[in-house]
């Protein structure tokens, strides 16, 4: 692929992982504040191309891939990766997949899986000849190697990974806790669209280019994934149940606001009570993502900085 002009460092699409782990050896080592090229398979590894594709033989052990891993130099435990999407493009075919067994109301379908394409042009997904959507493009699966065990590409957690959030598109800054040496990043499983919850099990499953600047930040202590953009600032959580993740996104929020705004904890609480959002990344996975949302407006009132200011 070619999708988007650039002549640095690139890693292709024949580089991927099925796990994070901090044994994955680096498919690229680049410098701190570089940036990258990522090519991306679908989330089924591009093995289904037509209607007829027999799903009951997809490799299942070859879905949800990320490419990488990309080695950042000076990162170390302790550490913040800083990720910055700076630009995506996506090819112009998207799958959608659901049925028998998978997402929330798989347990009440029937005749197992079925699978469906829609072509991408022009910033437009045409689901059928009645309806069509502008594309939204986001990153599924975006992150870090995790501290301990190797957690595999379809499972979010505190490093990132399939947390699946709509907010994970151009122009947004994702900060990762590192857990490895190097860091360990690596990135996959975008969609042209996909509704908050992906309640089916998927979106629409593109291949694409992301273009990414990886930067370290020393001096920043974080326990989970952080999400800034243009308009809000969010806290990301995965756990087994929506109630826990959405409630250690809260805590996490107001554990990073503490320090940095010139208010109580029980003010910031109130505050956030009327001016902050808990909304669902997805609800299929085997952990659960949540994410809580704040206006960078109301936070910028009180001169508020996340990095530190060395």
């Amino acid at each position: 692929m070619n999708l988007i002009q650039f002549d640095g460092a690139r890693v292709k699409n024949d580089s991927l992982i099925y796990e994070f782990s901090q044994d994955n050896k680096p498919a690229l080592t680049i410098k701190s504040g570089e940036e990258v090229l990522l090519e991306t398979c679908d989330c089924f590894e591009d093995q289904l191309s037509s209607e007829h594709d027999e799903l009951d033989k997809l490799d299942w052990d070859h879905v949800n891939p990320a490419t990488g891993p990309v080695y950042v130099e000076g990162a170390e435990p302790g550490d913040v990766l800083k990720v910055e999407i700076l630009k995506i493009e996506l090819a112009d075919e998207a799958t959608i997949m659901t049925g028998e067994g998978v997402g929330v109301y798989g347990e009440k379908l029937s005749d197992g899986l079925s699978v469906r394409y829609a072509k991408v042009h022009d910033n437009i997904l045409e689901w059928d000849d009645k309806v069509a959507f502008e594309i939204d493009p986001m990153i599924g699966v975006i992150g870090v190697a995790p501290a301990g065990d190797p957690v595999n590409t379809g499972t979010p957690g505190s490093h990132g990974g399939n947390m699946d959030n709509t907010m994970v598109r151009e122009g947004a800054t994702l900060y990762f806790p590192v857990s490895a040496p190097g860091a360990l990043f690596a990135a996959g499983d975008m969609h042209a669209i996909m509704g908050d919850g992906e309640i089916g099990v998927s979106g629409a499953e593109i291949a694409g280019e992301i273009l990414v600047r990886l930067t370290v930040v020393k001096g920043l202590e974080i326990s989970d994934p952080v999400l800034i953009d243009q308009d809000d600032f969010s806290t990301i959580a995965s756990a087994d149940t929506m109630d826990e993740a959405a409630k250690k996104a809260v805590i996490n929020m107001i554990e990073l606001l503490k320090p940095r705004l010139p208010l109580s904890a029980k003010d910031i609480t109130m505050l956030l009570s009327l001016a902050a959002d808990v909304e669902v990344c997805q609800m299929v996975d085997p952990q659960l993502t949540m994410r809580y949302v704040i206006s960078r407006d109301v936070l910028d009132a009180y001169d508020f900085e996340f990095e530190p200011q060395l």
